[in-house]
């Protein structure tokens, strides 16, 4: 077996695609959009490539997905392998009890295993009503940020994404005060992947959430977008509720972990 980058877009495509419920951001990472931050790496057996990683690189702190149906197999050395190249502190994403590989070289802080969710049931998103929902662009950031500030600090939002006409929006009282958007979205692989879904504490429970979520889902399906997805985290009832209630179903289990070298 050999460790190398894989730069072939359509290789990494056929691979990914096989498993696009677990592989969503990694697909919509090869668009042109997001390629330039992102590196691949392969495990190759002979001329059939075994298990894919990737180091995005596009965010303040790097992002390692190592996510595979079977973790204790060809992921975990690819993942031996790749310890010396790693950078000093990054985010990552993990399957199964891939950590123990990572722990050999750093510090881990846990945040919590998470669900990735498909959206399989498409007439749900019909029943919600969209009514005061509105597309946002460049010239909404500063209230979107004020939004998250109190709704959701800890976000991942990427400015950039405005620029997809993919972020949707409600507001109530001369404020934004609900949002959904996405992390990536690639219309040359038909995916998506939502993001930064926030609701500002004063105006939950008026069903807002679920109105900016489907306004995107609708949005993005025609588009052409025909896999979509999201992750959120395990012990998130409330928004798994929702997202349930959208059509989703949660397809795969995983961990999420900060890592500084030792």
């Amino acid at each position: 077996m050999k460790v190398e980058l894989v730069e072939d877009r359509e290789e990494l495509a056929r691979f990914l695609g096989r498993n696009w419920r677990l592989h969503l951001y990694e697909l919509g990472d090869l668009d042109d959009f997001f390629r330039p931050y992102t590196r691949f790496y392969g495990l190759w057996e002979g001329d059939r490539l075994r298990e894919v990683a990737l180091l995005y690189s596009g965010g303040v702190l790097p992002v390692l997905l190592a996510l595979s149906e079977h973790p204790e197999g060809a992921m975990r050395n690819l993942l031996e392998a790749l310890l010396p190249f790693l950078p000093e502190r990054f985010y990552a994403h993990l399957s199964g009890d891939l950590a123990e590989v990572l722990a050999l070289r750093y510090a881990l802080e846990s945040h919590g295993r998470h669900w990735k969710m498909s959206l399989e049931d498409l007439e749900r998103l019909g029943e919600v009503d969209l009514n005061g929902v509105v597309s946002l662009a460049r010239t909404d950031l500063p209230a979107l940020r004020r939004l998250y500030e109190v709704a959701y600090p800890d976000n991942w939002f990427d400015p950039r994404t405005l620029d997809t006409g993919c972020t949707f929006g409600v507001w109530q009282d001369g404020r934004l005060v609900s949002v959904a958007g996405v992390h990536v979205v690639a219309p040359r692989y038909s995916v998506a992947a939502l993001g930064n879904v926030a609701t500002h504490p004063n105006y939950r429970g008026q069903g807002l959430g679920a109105k900016v979520c489907a306004a995107l889902c609708r949005h993005l399906r025609a588009r052409g977008m025909t896999r979509i997805g999201l992750n959120v985290q395990e012990g998130n009832g409330p928004a798994i509720s929702l997202y349930e209630k959208l059509g989703f179903q949660a397809v795969a289990l995983y961990a999420e972990y900060l890592a500084v070298v030792r």
